[in-house]
């Protein structure tokens, strides 16, 4: 259960006071305690979605959004896999997808300073949006810091797990196998575009969650909210 007096602290035009306040109050939600109850719905659904992609095998454990290789790779690495090379060619996609989870776990506080800045306008505007509103609002808000946040930690966690000893070895083995060309790719930016997908791919399953099921958010206001949005 998160501090909801805390975070209401920091949600200008929202009413103020406790959650049992808020719900002891009865009667019909009025428009602040609606957008109150879409915040802390968006706080569960994103530390949910981070958790996940953040763990180990996070998205190399989910095919939805596990990381594969660049396109550009696919021709060449079927014919080292032929050629016997295939343990580095997984190596390689195991390590990029490493680097993916180790990076999103920065995404948790990013997505939360963007649900501090919510007005009860965007708050609506989600709740009555399609089923993944939240995740476009998130998408438009944060991707462009989170990919400045992504990429120098994709590039020291790929130095870490060794994906450009990896590559490096790969590129050795296509010279010495005919007809292999691989062609230069920026890895670190691809990744850290995957990490963004595989974000927000989970996001969006963590909203539909919520709104298919209240209960799923786990809290009683959440469960008013969403029960009564129809």
């Amino acid at each position: 259960m998160f501090a909801l007096p805390v975070f209401l602290a920091g949600c200008a035009g929202l009413p103020a006071g406790t959650l049992e306040d808020i719900l002891s109050a009865g009667g019909p939600l009025d428009e602040g305690t609606v957008a109150v109850g879409l915040k802390e719905a968006l706080q569960v659904g994103t530390d949910r979605g981070v958790t996940t992609t953040s763990a180990i095998d996070g998205f190399l454990g989910n095919a939805l959004i596990r990381i594969g290789l660049p396109e550009e790779y696919h021709k060449g690495a079927g014919l080292l896999r032929t050629a016997g090379f295939g343990s580095y060619v997984d190596e390689l996609e195991v390590s990029m997808n490493r680097a993916a989870e180790q990076a999103s776990a920065q995404a948790r506080g990013v997505f939360w300073d963007a649900i501090k800045k919510m007005t009860i306008a965007d708050a609506f505007a989600i709740l009555q949006g399609a089923d993944n509103a939240a995740t476009e609002y998130f998408r438009a808000q944060t991707e462009a810091e989170l990919r400045t946040r992504f990429l120098p930690i994709v590039t020291t966690k790929m130095e870490e797990v060794g994906l450009y000893r990896t590559h490096n070895d790969l590129m050795s083995y296509a010279e010495k196998v005919p007809f292999v060309e691989i062609p230069t790719v920026d890895l670190d930016a691809y990744v850290t575009d995957g990490a963004l997908r595989g974000l927000f791919t989970v996001l969006a399953e963590e909203e539909l969650k919520i709104r298919e099921d209240p209960a799923a958010g786990t809290t009683a206001l959440l469960r008013r909210v969403f029960g009564e949005k129809g």
